[in-house]
């Protein structure tokens, strides 16, 4: 049975210079929960997007990237045929990358475009099926109730629930999550983070969530890959992350990661624009 995710030898200069990720190798099974921590610019929104395909490696290197043995990219080229593998990655993004304008259940359903006639999702015609699929979804998350609201009425928690319901509406095998806590206080973090280790165990959905609180990391996910200027530092239990092992790792940096979650903002906890590629409901593109 193939991994769930396999990359190797992965290379990102970018233009001015900078080795963004450095050779990195990792293999992740099917139903883990990963936390990805590391300072800010360590990599980890990097490494995430590259992930996705939303991003190409170095040209002609030897990087290679497999979700469930299918190729997102090969020696720095995504693969021609990454729509279809997209429509099985759910992706969280820090500003929740809502359409402000729509309504909540509207914005949940985008999860289903990748099933749908373009002609419809133009038109906004969903079938019972799928509406009912969206509510049942959003009912998991917590925000039922909702569902008629315009997404820019919700706080940044309601929000980032509806991002994950949409994962759901989705049928995700792999949810990568960038940072979904940073611009959260901490109840809405953890609420956060309850979720998506609940589809982790419900669903057994894959999960690689990028943090810089380790308090989450060791709560929530079994496993901690740990990146630094672009390498992998580390790759182990979660467990077994100490202050002092910590300190040799980031140094000055570490005080960052041992913040408690919610105690810093990353970026704005004003509510998203969308602006992904993957979540035009007009245009129909997922």
């Amino acid at each position: 049975m193939p991994n769930a995710l396999r990359i190797q030898q992965l290379n990102k200069h970018f233009p001015s210079g900078r080795h963004a990720l450095c050779d990195i190798n990792l293999c992740i099974e099917r139903g883990e929960m990963v936390a990805l921590i590391g300072a800010s610019g360590s990599g980890k929104s990097t490494l995430l997007r590259h992930i996705a395909g939303l991003m190409s490696a170095d040209a002609g290197s030897a990087s290679l990237i497999e979700i469930d043995g299918c190729c997102v990219q090969r020696g720095g080229r995504i693969h021609h045929d990454i729509r279809q593998l997209r429509a099985r990655v759910g992706f969280v993004f820090q500003q929740f990358n809502l359409v402000n304008r729509l309504s909540t259940l509207l914005n949940v359903l985008v999860g289903s475009l990748h099933r749908t006639a373009r002609w419809r999702s133009w038109l906004g015609l969903f079938s019972a099926q799928e509406r009912s699929l969206a509510l049942n979804a959003m009912h998991r998350v917590g925000i039922g109730e909702c569902h008629a609201q315009r997404a820019s009425t919700l706080s940044g928690g309601q929000q980032q629930r509806a991002a994950i319901a949409r994962t759901l509406v989705q049928g995700a095998q792999l949810i990568l999550a960038d940072e979904p806590i940073a611009s959260l206080d901490p109840e809405s973090s953890r609420n956060v983070m309850e979720i998506l280790a609940r589809i982790n165990r419900e669903d057994a959905c894959t999960v690689v969530v990028s943090l810089h609180q380790v308090d989450m990391a060791m709560k929530y996910c079994p496993r901690t890959i740990a990146l630094h200027k672009g390498k992998v530092v580390f790759d182990g239990p979660s467990n077994t992350l100490t202050p002092t092992l910590l300190r040799e790792l980031y140094g000055v940096q570490v005080d960052e990661l041992l913040a408690p979650a919610g105690a810093a903002t990353h970026g704005a906890s004003a509510p998203g624009a969308a602006s992904g590629p993957w979540l035009n409901p007009l245009a129909g593109a997922v």
